[in-house]
């Protein structure tokens, strides 16, 4: 029993994982309108899956992070107690936050299950320096950073396009079908009313997509975008793969439960899971609420994500996709003066709320685990 529970809240843990965070490096595909949700959720497994198995390779060093070790004494790391109650205040915090539709950090959810189970288990408390420096701060300069990037690299990228003459125009489309073609700064809405169909179901009615006109280096400009754009969102996700799943499979390896070969991949199905049963609620709210955007606006967001994410997990510094895909969306919201701040406004309370409900959960785990 004492080596199955680690494994149980363990895999729970990654379950909510991909429920919260597998589709955040789809979302752009999805908002934009260049993939439907079920065709984004599809790429955001593929390649999530590959950062997962990548991690075994490419990210030791977020595996000694998480586990503990250097935070409290090794005796309690090695208690399977320990392990369970920092995965079971996690999961607990990213269900909840799943269910009411905010994408909140598994990073940070984890953190704050360390801090709280290991004040409870520990006399000598948790190491406050290595807390601070080693967590604390790529958490908080990480998403400053990504929406400080974001909106520094729009402005001269549209202005590249433009000089390349590339521009672009809105889709009215029912179904696949486009009906009606509508040139840069004009409002659609009266193509829309005019295809509009008394009785039309949900999954055929009229949408608008942007779409670019042009031609780049030979090819026509709306299918590189697109393609460029698949690769980010790819990019995104293997990233994320590749950044959480070492951290929660450090858990199973604190406690003994499995060794590195089992526990990644492991983790790995189990996020893959929580991602196609229950990713729906967050992913409106990353594709659609945060910001409207178009194909262009996705791929920059992707790219910045992406860039940090995967630098940061090859550097064993423990920044949160959730953080820093979310960043580079305000930051596209910003520049382009569609960020809807009140959105934006509850997505920060919920990071705030993230640590210290957390490690209440963590210390009354192990307070019950430990009766």
């Amino acid at each position: 029993m004492d080596i199955l529970l680690p494994i149980a809240v363990g895999l729970l843990l990654a379950f909510a994982n991909g429920a919260n965070d597998n589709f955040k490096g789809v979302a752009t595909l999805f908002g934009s309108g260049a993939a439907s949700y079920r065709g984004a959720l599809a790429w955001a497994t593929a390649t999530t899956l590959a950062g997962s198995v990548a991690a075994l390779v490419l990210a030791g060093g977020l595996l000694a992070a998480f586990s503990g070790r250097g935070l409290v004494p090794p005796e309690v790391v090695a208690d399977p107690r320990f392990p369970a109650a920092v995965a079971l205040a996690a999961a607990g915090t990213v269900l909840l936050a799943t269910r009411l539709g905010f994408p909140v950090s598994t990073t940070h959810a984890l953190i704050g299950g360390l801090v709280g189970a290991g004040l409870t288990a520990s006399a000598a408390g948790v190491d406050a320096g290595r807390l601070g420096g080693g967590f604390a701060l790529p958490l908080l300069t990480s998403p400053l950073a990504a929406a400080c990037l974001a909106l520094g690299c729009y402005p001269p990228l549209t202005a590249l396009r433009r000089r390349l003459g590339i521009a672009w125009e809105t889709c009215v489309c029912v179904g696949r079908e486009v009906v009606a073609v509508v040139p840069s700064g004009a409002d659609p809405a009266p193509a829309l009313r005019a295809v509009a169909l008394p009785g039309v179901g949900v999954g055929t009615q009229a949408t608008c997509r942007v779409r670019y006109r042009g031609r780049f280096l030979g090819v026509g400009a709306g299918g590189a975008a697109d393609g460029a754009h698949f690769l980010s969102a790819g990019m995104v996700s293997f990233a994320r793969g590749l950044n959480d799943t070492p951290k929660i499979a450090a858990l199973l390896l604190a406690g003994g439960a499995l060794g590195p070969d089992g526990a990644i991949p492991a983790v790995a199905a189990a996020m893959a899971l929580g991602g196609v049963l229950a990713a729906r609620r967050v992913a409106e709210t990353m594709a659609h609420r945060v910001t409207d955007m178009n194909p262009g606006q996705g791929l920059v967001a992707n790219l910045v994500t992406g860039l940090l994410v995967v630098g940061a997990s090859r550097l064993g510094m423990p920044v949160s996709t959730t953080h820093v895909a979310c960043g580079a969306l305000f930051g596209i919201g910003a520049a382009t003066g569609r960020a809807r701040w009140r959105v934006i406004g509850g997505i920060l309370a919920a990071w705030v709320i993230t640590l210290p409900l957390a490690a209440l959960l963590g210390a009354g785990a192990f307070w019950v685990l430990a009766r």
